[in-house]
């Protein structure tokens, strides 16, 4: 029986995986099964991660602009400042507070002295 010879489809497939790989160290990025089972792991990871990031930015911004509203009044809190906001109707985000509490304070001074006399 003579000998058939494989065609470039499965060679093209394992060079994409590898592709991917490529990056990775030892077997990770030379045996096949190993790659496939890394890149799986590897993607399963940036899918987790990306929703964990968005948790950590939030709670990075929550503490920027509580640690910024805190030092101007002893009684004054985050959650009083985004309660206040929102009675207001003053849609800004945390990002953008949090940028604004960093880049300029008098700003966020301004922002939560307007508030406090308007409600009170």
């Amino acid at each position: 029986m003579t000998r058939i010879r494989r065609g470039y489809i499965a060679r093209r497939r394992r060079t994409k995986i590898r592709l991917f790989a490529s990056s990775f160290r030892g077997a990770r990025s030379r045996l096949t099964r190993t790659i496939i089972q890394q890149k799986i792991r590897a993607l399963v990871s940036s899918h987790r991660d990306r929703d964990r990031q968005k948790r950590d930015f939030r709670r990075l911004w929550i503490t920027r602009i509580n640690a910024v509203i805190r030092e101007k009044e002893v009684s004054y809190s985050y959650c009083l400042f985004i309660n206040n906001l929102y009675k207001k109707e003053l849609l800004l985000n945390r990002k953008i507070l949090a940028q604004i509490a960093i880049l300029n304070r008098n700003c966020l001074y301004m922002i939560s002295n307007e508030i406090i006399k308007k409600i009170g």
